[in-house]
């Protein structure tokens, strides 16, 4: 029974980076950058106002100072000549600030007349203006290779005209549930049955980290098949290969024995985890290959441990673990003496402002009911107790 940190050193060991493609600006979301993303112009890319009002000159744009109107500077077309003593030019929110003037007066604190425009309040430099490549410079780097692209970062590639995004290529994952035991989800399990719920719950993480994978059919309790079947998955070079179910010592359980007729080396299969302490990993040639327990949040638990780590790190992510932080125990939690623990919680805010754990009612490791409503994963390391008021690490589950 290896230490969980060494079961993630082991994965890093043995993942491979894949290649960099490039996809379409629609298409990139949840893709990892391969590379830097820079500015190829100033922002803004001149003065530009903050308000609809009159561009004037500050030293002599004082109370009750009447100048004279030379033109109007609109977005998309600016004023184009120099504003001189004694005038003001009208403009609009995010148009140009013509040459010569240093600030920009609201409308509201000014009253024009036939030609001719009141300062009502006077202005200081600067004022009402953003100054040209005041939130970014020609050639800083806007993202860094590594970085997820989500939804937030979109606008900023359209406006330095990145139409298209050099990306990792998206790993390629087989899931295969074992046990003679279940059933697809579309048919009423009978005695001693249960549904598949494993391979669409992997599934569904699959698909919210980007991966590309495939559902195979369900291989029951039979050595034989589950070899073929493993080695039919292998075929196909898939980057990752994920099985459910059969990892631990009885007599029905078959995943180790068929990883190894398949040819696949196996570098752990025990982990001082709860839950998840039969998990397996190996790998045949750059196929990565993950057998999880059956319950589903050992399931769940070791998908973000190590599947997902594994997943990401072969995009050269740049945050390839669980993001975590800290939130406060509002109940005693107990680990166990010779595994640590990442349990399912819920989280939520006190009136102080503070973040704190709420521990759910989690039965052990078949409680998938549970597990649907938390929010992170609690760390408690083996053989200590976290007391009530006490400060804990967690892992968050959001991406």
């Amino acid at each position: 029974m290896i230490p969980i940190s060494e079961a993630i050193s082991i994965v890093a060991r043995e993942t491979q980076l894949l290649e960099a493609e490039r996809v379409a600006l629609g298409e990139c979301v949840g893709r990892i950058l391969a590379e830097d993303i820079v500015a190829d112009l100033d922002l803004p890319p001149f003065d530009r106002s903050q308000m609809d009002g009159f561009a004037v000159r500050a030293a002599e744009a004082t109370e009750g100072t009447r100048l004279r109107i030379i033109g109007e500077s609109v977005a998309g077309k600016g004023f184009d000549g120099d504003l001189g003593t004694g005038e003001a030019v009208r403009i609009m929110t995010g148009a140009r600030v013509p040459a010569g003037a240093d600030a920009v007066q609201k409308i509201e604190e000014t009253r024009e007349s036939t030609g001719t425009v009141e300062i009502r309040k006077a202005v200081t430099a600067g004022q009402n203006i953003v100054g040209r490549a005041r939130e970014i410079r020609i050639g800083d780097t806007l993202f860094r290779a590594g970085a997820r692209i989500n939804e937030r970062m979109i606008a900023s590639l359209a406006s330095f005209g990145y139409s298209d995004v050099a990306v990792s290529a998206a790993p390629r994952a087989s899931i295969l549930a074992t046990g003679s035991e279940i059933v697809d989800i579309d048919r009423v399990p009978g005695p001693d049955q249960i549904r598949n719920s494993n391979s669409a719950m992997l599934s569904a993480f699959a698909a919210a980290d980007g991966i590309r994978h495939r559902v195979e059919p369900i291989v029951g309790d039979d050595l034989g098949n589950l070899t073929a079947a493993i080695s039919e998955m292998l075929s196909s070079q898939p980057e990752i290969i994920v099985l459910t179910g059969g990892v631990s010592v009885g007599d029905y359980d078959f995943t180790k024995t068929a990883f190894r007729d398949a040819g696949v080396e196996i570098f752990f299969d025990k982990i001082a985890l709860k839950p998840g302490k039969p998990t397996v990993f190996g790998r045949s040639g750059r196929t990565l290959v993950f057998g999880l327990p059956g319950n589903p949040v050992s399931v769940a638990v070791t998908y973000f441990l190590f599947v997902r780590f594994a997943a990401l790190l072969m995009q050269n992510a740049a945050d390839p673990e669980m993001r975590r932080g800290n939130a406060v125990a509002m109940h005693e939690i107990r680990s166990t003496p010779k595994r640590d623990c990442y349990l399912p919680v819920s989280l939520a805010t006190d009136d102080s402002g503070r973040l704190i754990i709420d521990s759910l009612r989690f039965t052990g490791s078949s409680d998938f009911i549970a597990f649907s409503a938390a929010d992170a994963l609690l760390y408690v390391q083996k053989g200590t107790t976290i007391a009530p008021g006490e400060v804990a690490e967690v892992c968050f589950l959001e991406r």
